[in-house]
């Protein structure tokens, strides 16, 4: 199923042109704070459930064979000070921030992920976060197959913790 584009944020960034992209998937909800997008992240992955500790720690596992990146998940620690593009948060890397947007990438020889997380500067006050994967081999394509299905649920959980949090919607995945 293809996300047509009329469906993502037009603030959101993509790691790829949407016709490159193996994987889309954007969900947004009402927020109730003035947070930064940084503040609102830290607020976001603040406490990971066990399970999630667990899919990490497989893919972990099962990656490491294939010559990719330990990620370890999320660190559920707040940074001293605001990171700066260029610096890794988590298992990512800063490639924009401002009190409005977060982008964030992860990139190795199978595939470059980017999350691309935002907010509207109107009231009501919306927060988007959308992920979008460019796969590059058989690889990066297999280890989509278990990881788009939890996607969705994952971004739910992150934004359940959000202040007065209200899901207005979630798109659906797009793998080809």
């Amino acid at each position: 199923m293809k996300t047509p584009n009329a469906q993502i944020p037009p603030c959101a960034s993509l790691v790829a042109e949407h016709h490159e992209l193996g994987f889309l998937h954007s969900a947004s909800a009402i927020i109730d704070t003035e947070s930064t997008v940084f503040e609102l992240y830290c607020l976001m992955t603040a406490a990971t459930p066990a399970w999630l500790k667990g899919a990490f720690r497989l893919r972990d596992s099962i990656s490491q064979h294939f010559h990719v990146e330990k990620i370890g998940g999320f660190s559920g620690v707040t940074p001293e000070c605001v990171p700066t593009v260029g610096e890794k948060l988590d298992f990512f890397t800063i490639e924009a921030l401002s009190a409005h947007k977060l982008v964030l990438t992860s990139r190795d020889t199978h595939l470059a992920v980017m999350v691309s997380i935002d907010t509207t500067l109107t009231q009501p006050r919306c927060l988007h976060i959308t992920t979008s994967v460019k796969t590059f081999n058989t690889f990066g394509r297999l280890y989509m197959l278990p990881v788009a299905p939890v996607h969705g649920p994952i971004i739910k959980l992150l934004l359940s913790r959000l202040p007065l949090h209200s899901p207005i919607r979630s798109l659906g995945d797009r793998n080809p």
